[in-house]
């Protein structure tokens, strides 16, 4: 039987992407190898608790929701993780999965929405990124962009261009909290006319907290 580390499961609202305000249940896996300067879930670096899939899956049916976002730290650093994605789509949830892009993606079910995080030189991880994961997204899928200064939104936009991703997915600007001034992101995508998706984490605002509950 497989199991899977984790850290926490909860239920709140979606604070981000393209179904931002759903009710979701959320799968938190341990662990990550990345160290991003403006982490929020520094908690799931360690710790968790091993559950047997079969587990994870009684826990979250008994929530009112087909929807289940699954995230870490950083989901793909546990192999499992596939298999767990693959049980939750054949029971007929809508599954999305948001991986930081420096883990392969290839062997994701293509029914998971990804949510891919490629990570600006702010993030103190650039270095990291798996460019050759953008073969593996499709219109359904989204690649953020997290900023946290003008070196970020240059290189950002640049990004866009360089590997063609409008035309391949939705794109999505996140200011960090505390570091972008949001105002002043959303003034310059207007100003640029770009074609993304401006958005703030919803559950900060409500929460004021990382997990949104």
């Amino acid at each position: 039987m497989s199991s899977l580390r984790i850290t926490e499961i909860f239920y709140s609202l979606q604070g981000e992407s393209n179904t931002v305000g759903i009710p979701t249940v959320f799968i938190r896996l341990t662990g990550c190898p990345l160290r991003c300067i403006y982490c929020d879930t520094a908690y799931a670096f360690s710790g968790g608790k091993k559950i047997e899939i079969e587990e994870i899956i009684v826990e979250v049916e008994q929530y009112i929701t087909r929807y289940i976002t699954v995230t870490g730290g950083e989901p793909l650093a546990q192999p499992a993780c596939l298999e767990l994605i693959k049980q939750l789509l054949d029971k007929g949830f809508i599954v999305s999965l948001e991986t930081s892009g420096a883990i392969d993606v290839s062997g994701v079910d293509s029914r998971a929405v990804k949510v891919m995080d490629l990570k600006t030189p702010g993030s103190g991880e650039l270095d990291k990124n798996i460019y050759q994961n953008i073969d593996y997204l499709s219109s359904k899928d989204q690649v953020k962009f997290v900023i946290g200064n003008n070196e970020d939104y240059d290189w950002s936009k640049a990004t866009l261009t360089k590997y063609g991703l409008l035309e391949r997915c939705e794109v999505l600007f996140s200011p960090v909290m505390g570091l972008q001034n949001p105002t002043e992101l959303a003034d310059k995508i207007l100003q640029d006319r770009l074609p993304v998706r401006f958005q703030i984490q919803l559950h900060k605002l409500l929460w004021d907290n990382a997990q949104g509950k």
